[in-house]
């Protein structure tokens, strides 16, 4: 049977039930797979929480989704799905994690635009953009970027300190620190934290419902610059637990502890630049007119 995407199609309550039931077979591997290789580093330690967010928000939107009448857009789903299948084939074939679960948002979307058409697909662009998130980086992408973050991050580090009056020296991306020396690994390049901070600001943003698009696109893209200074703040603080309290200090427990400053520093300071933010985006609303009727009794 052949539907057009403009005629209204009511599916069986049970198909939706199969579909699920179908997706989640054929994810569970790569999911197991996920959590048991690229789940388990740093760079990617972040998917398990954006897979739940997403579901979550696709959840959020269950209602606006299942309105009205069902229009299926049978030639992209099945494009869509084919797309998909293929990268799903490829990346489980051929043990490429990015591949294999970046397949599941063309299939999702396939799914979508079969059981509800392109509206459909409008109301939940965002989840399944989201989903990006969850997908590990390339390992050329990474390494790519990673040592120039390194860097960058060395670099500022021992300038602050140096400001600051400690007696602190680079070569590379190893800082000394009187009698220390400490190696910036690549966990403290940002990589890892700048992905994981993108999709939190995103989901905040998705939750505080801003409709202005200029505010938050700044936003979205100030958040980088966000992650980075607050990676440096991150080394800062192990070259001085180091310093002042020893390197068996800086290794330990406290060291776990910078990384808790990382992800509070940067959301203060993405919380603080959304609120300069509201002073100009923000809508003004119209004051309220008290309005003073009398008259004879």
């Amino acid at each position: 049977m052949s539907v057009s995407k403009n005629v209204a199609v009511q599916w069986p309550a049970w198909s939706l039930g199969v579909l699920l039931l179908a997706f989640v077979a054929m994810y569970l591997p790569t999911y197991s797979y996920l959590a048991n290789s690229s789940w388990l580093k740093d760079e990617n330690g972040h998917g398990p929480l954006v897979l739940i967010m997403s579901l979550w928000l696709l959840w959020r939107e269950r209602h606006a989704l299942f309105a009205g009448e069902a229009t299926p857009a049978v030639g992209p789903a099945f494009g869509a799905l084919l797309l998909g299948s293929l990268f799903y084939v490829i990346g489980h074939s051929q043990g490429i994690d990015t591949v294999d679960a970046a397949s599941q948002i063309f299939v999702l979307a396939g799914l979508i635009l079969l059981l509800r058409g392109w509206r459909g697909l409008r109301v939940c662009w965002f989840p399944l953009f989201f989903l990006l998130f969850m997908v590990p980086l390339p390992g050329v992408l990474v390494q790519t970027l990673t040592l120039p973050l390194k860097w960058a991050v060395s670099y500022l580090a021992e300038i602050l300190l140096h400001v600051a009056g400690y007696p602190v020296g680079r070569s590379g991306v190893t800082l000394t620190v009187g009698q220390y020396q400490l190696l910036v690994a690549d966990a403290c390049a940002g990589l890892n934290s700048m992905f994981t901070l993108e999709s939190l600001g995103l989901f905040y943003m998705k939750i505080m419902d801003y409709q202005s698009r200029a505010r938050n696109t700044i936003l979205a893209v100030m958040i980088i610059p966000i992650s980075f200074v607050s990676n440096v703040v991150r080394v800062m603080v192990l070259v001085l637990v180091t310093y002042h309290f020893g390197d068996e200090a800086g290794q330990g427990f406290l060291h776990g502890f910078a990384g808790m400053v990382l992800f509070g520093v940067a959301l203060s300071l993405t919380y603080l630049f959304d609120r300069l933010l509201a002073a100009r985006f923000d809508e003004n609303r119209p004051a309220t007119q008290l309005v003073v009727t009398g008259g004879a009794r």
